[in-house]
């Protein structure tokens, strides 16, 4: 029974690990569009001149205050996201060091029997 319940939880670590990838993966798309955002604010704020918007297939012009709160608004959503990514993956750590801590004494337990 010990066995199956150990396996268990290596299968449920595994999980977690591609759990973990994939907020990892989803945390770096955010944090790349938020540079992005950051440098198209940075080029907003230094252009004196007419500010242009992509829309579909199509550049505009736009007012360049509409535009720049619209990157803020931008940036503090993505800012949240982050932050919940984070906090997901600090629960996916916990209890992937619990696991794993309950596994390994299984297995140390298993072989200190075997001597």
């Amino acid at each position: 029974m010990e066995k199956q319940e150990t396996e268990k939880k290596i299968a449920q670590l595994q999980v977690l690990e591609q759990n973990l990838q994939n907020f990892l993966l989803q945390k770096q798309a955010f944090q790349t569009q938020l540079v992005e955002i950051d440098n198209a604010l940075e080029e907003v704020g230094k252009n004196n001149g007419a500010v242009y918007r992509i829309i579909g297939s199509v550049m505009v012009v736009s007012d360049k205050e509409d535009v720049k709160k619209d990157l803020e608004s931008k940036r503090e959503v993505l800012s949240i996201k982050i932050k919940n990514v984070e906090k997901q993956e600090e629960k996916i750590k916990d209890k992937a060091s619990k696991l794993q801590a309950d596994v390994l004494d299984v297995i140390k337990g298993g072989d200190e029997g075997d001597k």
